[in-house]
């Protein structure tokens, strides 16, 4: 749940918000007009750390109105890195909705740690249609299955509750194992660098004697 009141479009300033660690938002969506608001900044991202951007979440504005919402967006800003503004999306408990949903990498990957292998997550989300009502929190990946340099995880591998579609193709791949490279192949890269850079130097060399002419 977060807590929200009404804010006049011609009320205080930004920076007058900012500095009651206050931050403007507006809310809109299914059935109702925008509306203005203000929410405290901190609130918002322990809400944001704990339930993610897309999880269904309560908004109760001036403790009178609840609405169901999602975070829609947010916005920082560039120099102090805080939230200066934020707008949540009303939703329609009786329709699918489609979401981007945070993929959670746990444990940790044996082809990793004992063969050498890179780990390389190709993606960090995934696309999902659902009622709101089924709208998983997280979707987790399992890294300690990957017991192989030749494993990997694919949109095909997930597992999620009834009613819930996923979007992306079947074989997307979503984390993948790379082999080390053999001695062979370092040696080769070596030999490629070597001839790389005196290249580069002579070039540069060339540069010089044609701007001192």
């Amino acid at each position: 749940m977060l807590e929200a009141k009404t804010r006049e479009i011609r009320g205080r300033k930004t920076y007058e918000l900012r500095g009651q660690r206050l931050v403007p938002a507006v809310v809109y969506g299914a059935g109702i007009d925008p509306k203005m608001l203000t929410i405290d900044r901190n609130e918002f991202v322990r809400l944001y750390q704990e339930e993610g951007e897309s999880s269904l979440f309560d908004l109760v504005i001036d403790g009178k109105e609840t609405l169901k919402v999602i975070i829609q967006d947010y916005q920082l800003d560039p120099l102090l890195n805080e939230v200066i503004h934020a707008d949540f999306r009303v939703i329609d408990l009786t329709k699918p909705m489609e979401v981007d949903i945070e993929l959670e990498f746990i444990g940790e990957s044996p082809a990793v740690k004992a063969l050498g292998g890179t780990l390389i997550k190709t993606r960090d989300f995934i696309t999902i249609r659902c009622l709101p009502d089924r709208l998983p929190e997280k979707v987790e990946i399992d890294l300690s299955k990957l017991e192989t340099l030749t494993d990997s995880v694919h949109v095909r591998d997930l597992h999620l509750p009834e009613g819930v579609e996923i979007l992306d193709e079947a074989d997307r791949t979503l984390v993948v194992i790379s082999a080390p490279r053999s001695e062979e192949e370092m040696k080769a890269l070596d030999e490629v660098a070597t001839e790389i850079i005196p290249a580069e130097e002579k070039k540069e060399s060339t540069e010089e004697k044609e701007g001192q002419a």
